[in-house]
């Protein structure tokens, strides 16, 4: 169809970034989706925004949010995904310029994989008046605030030892606000991750840095590329990161029949309801999270954000050392990432665990969003607890809006869906959690009727 019809005939990897199938770069040529679309894999990658067709395969691999993030839509367009997450498209669009290698054919719809235009145009239109109305603003002082009450907490939990000494008493004390201070931090730097896209040097990306590597030892390279898959492709299987159980757990409705029609049995599945408890929660950031850190901070040579993860650990050993000895404030810490995991688990599973999972299924991004997120009530506990992450749909839909304005969009979101007939659900904090667990008990016993059956 038109010149992009006879060129792209071979299935052979284009040779460079923003080289067309002629060899000519600007992109003069027209493509269908169909042509599109046989560019997804690895050694070959485009993608389309606002109808513009994209060659990525080299520039995925400099992409700062990572190869994986950018990878998950080749052969799809992402408009969507790209207004959602940088906070100044115009700056970006610099970077798209050399990769341009064409434009969709005047008879192809905008959308891809037969979307809901209607949708996708109103969905626009809302992040239109998002924009207009100053919603993707952030106000430093909220989170000057913020930081305060988080490093107040830290100052008083060493400060009590100072003035009362180690007895047990206070020694769980201190251990409860350090991990308070810790899984607000986590919230914290979430905020500045997201607040701080393609600003790399920003006051947000300096904050970020501070956050998560001096105030919980963690790096931020390291959330950034595995938490915008997350965004990028939730509940997706093979996309999105936070599902990748490691055949640890089964999830979702079909992944268990999956494993129990091939007779897969890593675990045993229809109890993992109950050794969730047991390794689940209090592991996955004491354990889990840190290995995949400093693994990860090694083996890419980030040294930069190696030296921030340090001086957290100085820190700490430098402040706690005098009360508790080396082995004392090793034990310490690793009973504070055990409180702070539970935390972290529970806010972040409660909203995406029982929710749809599945493959690949080209949604739009409200729709893709609405099924794998819900929200958390809403009050003044639940908002401090969760970070605010009990208004995990408007955070999924918005994910550069801070967090302060999250409920001044969600009676439009709501609206929105309502009209479209997209599940827009709210569950108390107690429902959320017992959920996880439902959910979990529901999926192993799938996986044992499968296993047993068929």
């Amino acid at each position: 169809m038109g010149g992009g019809g006879q060129q792209t005939e071979s299935s052979e990897p284009a040779k460079g970034d923003g080289v067309g199938p002629d060899g000519e770069r600007g992109g003069s040529a027209v493509y269908t989706w169909e042509e599109v679309q046989r560019h997804c894999h690895r050694s070959d990658q485009w993608l389309v925004i606002d109808r513009k067709v994209y060659n990525i395969t080299q520039w995925a691999k400099r992409h700062p949010g990572g190869i994986r993030v950018i990878s998950h839509f080749a052969g799809e367009d992402a408009t969507e995904a790209f207004v959602a997450f940088h906070l100044d498209p115009n700056f970006v669009r610099k970077f798209l310029k050399p990769l341009l290698i064409g434009e969709l054919a005047p008879t192809e719809p905008s959308q891809d994989q037969g979307k809901n235009a209607v949708l996708v145009q109103d969905f626009q239109a809302l992040r239109d008046r998002v924009e207009s109305e100053g919603l993707l603003r952030a106000r430093p002082l909220f989170f000057s605030l913020y930081l305060g009450h988080i490093l107040l907490l830290e100052a008083l939990a060493l400060g009590l030892l100072w003035v009362w000494g180690t007895s047990w008493s206070l020694t769980l004390l201190c251990s409860l606000m350090l991990a308070t201070s810790q899984a607000q931090a986590g919230w914290l730097q979430h905020d500045y991750g997201h607040l701080s896209v393609c600003k790399k040097s920003g006051w947000n990306h300096k904050l970020h840095k501070f956050v998560i590597g001096h105030l919980k030892g963690a790096s931020a390279n390291w959330w950034n590329h595995r938490h915008f898959q997350h965004h990028a492709k939730p509940n997706v299987f093979s996309k999105d990161p936070d599902i990748n159980s490691l055949h640890v757990f089964v999830l979702g409705d079909k992944q268990p029949v999956e494993y129990g029609i091939k007779k897969l049995k890593y675990m045993p599945y229809h109890h993992q309801h109950q050794y969730f408890f047991l390794i689940g929660p209090p592991l996955i950031v004491p354990v889990f999270f840190n290995i995949q850190i400093f693994r990860t901070m090694f083996s890419q040579r980030d040294w930069v954000d190696l030296a921030w993860s340090m001086s957290f650990y100085l820190r700490f050993f430098c402040c706690y050392y005098p009360f508790f000895g080396f082995f004392g404030s090793v034990a310490l810490i690793s009973f504070v990432r055990f409180l702070e995991s539970h935390w972290f688990v529970w806010v972040t599973q409660m909203s995406h665990l029982p929710m749809e999972m599945d493959h690949e299924r080209h949604q739009d991004w409200l729709t893709m969003q609405l099924s794998a997120t819900c929200n958390i009530e809403q009050s003044t506990f639940n908002d401090w607890f969760s970070g605010h992450l009990n208004f995990q749909i408007e955070h999924h839909l918005f994910p550069t809006m801070p967090r302060h304005n999250y409920h001044l969009v969600a009676p439009l979101v709501r609206a929105l869906c309502e009209k479209h007939g997209v599940p827009y659900q709210v569950k108390t904090l107690q429902k959320g959690m017992t959920d996880v667990v439902r959910s979990l008990k529901k999926s192993g016993d799938l996986w044992l009727d499968a296993y047993l059956h068929k």
